[in-house]
């Protein structure tokens, strides 16, 4: 199976998905294993898309067969077990950066998933995604190798694991073989006196890393008993610098010792000059995270954890249904115009799709609602956010076949049954919040998904929440206005 890039073609238009390609939906891990042994090399996998629809709208690869995991059972959260907890692989980066387990005993993971490009793409994004890219920028590999982790895979063998250090083998290629699926995360609870931390460079904060930098250090008086450091965006691969950690491992913490560890990291890694960065300055930030990140690791390594339960639940099963009751796996072949069923707006639509036709085309097209708007096409602008089941996803990036059975709500679906203007758009209106205003109606769908999740934001939450949503006209200082107003008001419900 594949999960990364091939080689590139010229840019297309990203408006599009122009490869076809037949959609398999497996019930199950023991289908969804077959199907990988059957079809091979020809089978690439998709859980978020955030990642792979880029690429095939970009037509740096065209695949004949999608295999979505987003209906197999038990892939999906944190459960706890004795020795620590498994993050299942199609668990979404926003629901591990607000695990409670994941924020008490593994802040840096919590760290780099909020740093994680911008809230849909963390919405839709998942940890087996992001890991199988095998981006050497990937934001959750550095702090999971230094917490030791270990990737679950499933295959025609049975289960097994594998350090996640070793798991990378280059620039998007990891250790899968043929008909092999990563279907979790294995982590050990940490010892007593652990701290933690995860610092990241980027251009902008919803960019990719142009040096990222994990930190796990175990503290016993003034002494580090035991540390891991590993660094993204600096090598073909996420990295240890097992060097630097010789360096510090048993020798007490001091400012001398920091800075003659991060010099140890600098000269460790192997950066290259790219459009993003050059070689001195990440060896340089290498160095500069390093110091900090110590810094901050071992203070956090003096307090204690806050009050967190970890005992042991069961876990969700694909295998709790015999074979014969169990689902037979979905096929759309690729020639032929499939009907699925959405609620939108409220109201029950029955749509024909091709397997590579978007839900922003959709939405646009065949249902007429236009408020979603195409802009970059490859998630970074935030201009086609819709509401999923709830959730802003980025509708440029969502396959149409695989919202079947969703509800949608477009900004059309804002107003009220009378036809009065939802109290965000109110206060959009109220505070000059748009120009041109084709940016809006996302800007509106993800300021109401946060009002929704949190009825009083802090200006900073809402800062946070809205960074992958962009405007070319002006700043943002009406947009923060009006939904501060909103939070004002309880949530402007």
């Amino acid at each position: 199976m594949n999960w990364g890039l091939a080689e590139t073609a010229g840019m297309t238009n990203s408006h599009i998905l122009v490869p076809g390609f037949e959609y398999l939906e497996p019930a199950s891990i023991e289908e969804a294993v077959a199907l990988l042994s059957r079809y091979g090399e020809g089978v690439w996998v998709l859980a978020g898309g955030t990642d792979l629809i880029v690429q095939m709208k970009l037509e740096r690869l065209a695949p004949r067969y999608l295999l979505s995991i987003r209906k197999i059972p038990g892939l999906e959260g944190v459960v706890s077990e004795d020795d620590g907890v498994r993050i299942g692989a199609r668990t979404a980066i926003r629901g591990l950066r607000n695990d409670p387990r994941v924020r008490a005993w593994y802040p840096a993971l919590a760290e780099a998933c909020a740093a994680f490009s911008s809230t849909p793409v963390q919405v839709m994004g998942t940890i087996g995604g992001n890991l199988c890219n095998a981006s050497p920028a990937s934001d959750c590999a550095p702090p999971l190798i230094a917490f030791g982790a270990e990737a679950v895979i499933v295959g025609p063998g049975g289960e097994g694991r594998l350090p996640l250090e070793e798991f990378f083998l280059g620039p998007n290629r990891t250790a899968l073989r043929t008909g092999e699926l990563l279907v979790g995360v294995a982590l050990r609870r940490p010892r007593q006196g652990t701290g933690s931390a995860f610092l990241k460079v980027s251009r902008v904060a919803a960019d990719i890393a142009k040096v990222n930098a994990a930190f796990a250090v175990v503290r016993e008086g003034d002494r580090v008993v035991e540390c891991r450091l590993a660094f993204g965006s600096v090598a073909p691969t996420p990295v240890r610098a097992r060097k630097a950690e010789t360096l510090l491992t048993g020798r007490a913490f001091d400012a001398e010792l920091v800075a003659e560890v991060a010099e140890a990291a600098s000269e460790e890694v192997s950066p290259i000059d790219d459009v993003r960065s050059a070689r001195w300055y990440r060896r340089e930030m290498v160095r500069v995270l390093t110091h900090d990140g110590l810094h901050r690791a071992w203070e956090r390594a003096s307090r204690e954890p806050p009050a967190t339960h970890l005992e042991p639940e069961r876990a969700a099963s694909s295998s709790l249904e015999s074979p014969e009751s169990r689902p037979a796996a979905s096929v759309r072949a690729a020639a032929q115009r499939h009907g699925i069923d959405l609620t939108v707006n409220g109201e029950r639509r029955r749509v024909w799709v091709m397997p590579n036709d978007l839900l922003l085309n959709v939405l646009r097209e065949d249902l007429a609602l236009t408020g979603c708007k195409y802009g970059c096409g490859i998630g970074e602008c935030g201009a086609c956010t819709v509401q999923l089941d709830g959730k802003p996803v980025l509708s440029c990036l969502t396959l149409a076949v695989a919202a079947g059975g969703s509800e949608i709500v477009t900004v059309e679906g804002l107003r009220k049954p009378a036809g009065e203007l939802d109290p965000l758009q109110q206060a959009f209106i109220d505070h000059g919040a748009f120009q041109c205003g084709y940016c809006t109606p996302g800007m509106l769908m993800t300021a109401r998904s946060l009002l929704n999740e949190n009825r009083r934001p802090t200006e900073e939450e809402v800062r946070d929440y809205l960074k992958g949503s962009f405007c070319r006209c002006t700043g943002y200082a009406g947009i923060l206005r009006a939904v501060m107003s909103c939070a004002a008001s309880a949530g402007g419900q």
